[in-house]
């Protein structure tokens, strides 16, 4: 489970009037810019990577994340300074802004998207926050697989349990012409998700719906040409010795699956021949080692054309399955 993404472009959305989720932990945007000098800014970076305990190589990465989002110099520009130490550079936050982040996020565990509000995602710049998971690198293979897995975009498709709406907005964008059901049983994600929606889609193409799993969606029962969902599936006993910067800084209900991690997935797999049209597509996200166990409750459930896909380890993260087509 990936937290970081390196080499990202900063691209925060600017959109007139927005809201920003609730975030106690966010430190709020720079104002104004920070000249330094490129040698300086080098000595500074030694330093952060030589103060902690944990080896420099393996904070680097987390290190030149917080400078490209939070300072705004990107890994290409860094590296071109170690070959032009004496030319300056413009910084969103000064290096003891900077420094603050950075010691929060190693002495208190907090991810540093949550310090910053924002996560880059596929080619968008999500705000995030507690309520929602973050959005992580493997989940852009979700939505990869329901584009090539749909030859023609869906006229009505869901995603059960959207947090952010990292894939909701992901699939608006690609099928602008598709409506989309985005179901949320979380009030606290369903804000996070509101305001990644709103004025990257047209309004109304996807409309955030309050509940558990199917529930919300009956009013559209067997109308689903589409369902994709990354839905909580690790066991319990695994999420309890995860480590604090997920355990404590993220929602216990996305991560949570119950005891075997399957008690979402059995629920959504129940549902799923009747929700969907015939011929409709249910795509999963599960645990690394869940491919059997998930295998057998879709055909169990009464779905067919089972299928299971790699994510970007080669891992069987993935699972596809079609509502059986109608007798004639």
């Amino acid at each position: 489970m990936t937290l970081l993404q390196t080499g990202f472009p900063f691209q925060a959305p600017v959109v007139p009037g927005q809201l920003s989720p609730p975030n106690d932990n966010a430190i709020p945007a720079a104002t104004c810019a920070h000249g330094v000098a490129g040698r300086e800014l080098l000595a500074w970076r030694r330093r952060q990577l030589a103060g902690h305990r944990r080896e420099p190589v393996v904070l680097q990465p987390s290190l030149d994340w917080l400078l490209d989002l939070g300072g705004g110099i990107s890994w290409q520009q860094l590296q071109l300074l170690h070959l032009r130490p004496q030319q300056a550079v413009l910084l969103r936050r000064s290096l003891d802004e900077l420094e603050m982040l950075w010691w929060r996020h190693l002495n208190e565990q907090i991810p540093l998207q949550h310090l910053l509000g924002l996560c880059p995602w596929r080619d968008l710049t999500l705000q995030v926050g507690p309520g929602a998971l973050i959005p992580r690198a493997e989940t852009e293979v979700l939505v990869e697989l329901a584009l090539a897995l749909s030859p023609t975009p869906p006229a009505l498709w869901a995603e059960l349990g959207t947090g952010s709406g990292a894939v909701a907005l992901a699939l608006a964008r690609a099928w602008p012409g598709s409506r989309g059901l985005a179901v949320e049983l979380s009030s606290a994600a369903r804000a996070v998700a509101a305001c990644n929606l709103e004025g990257h889609v047209a309004a109304g193409q996807v409309q955030l719906l309050a509940g558990s799993w199917w529930q919300p969606l009956v009013p559209w029962w067997g109308q689903l040409a589409l369902v994709v969902s990354n839905p909580p599936y690790i066991p319990t006993a695994v999420w309890a010795a995860l480590e604090p910067g997920v355990r404590e800084h993220e929602p216990v209900l996305a991560l949570d699956g119950g005891g075997d991690g399957l008690a979402a997935i059995r629920a959504i797999a129940a549902g799923a021949a009747a929700a969907l049209v015939p011929g409709g597509l249910l795509l999963l996200e599960h645990h690394h080692d869940q491919s059997a166990a998930v295998h057998d409750l879709l055909a169990a459930a009464g779905l067919v054309q089972l299928d299971r896909h790699r994510d970007l380890e080669g891992v069987w993260r993935f699972a596809s399955a079609r509502a059986p087509q109608t007798l004639s």
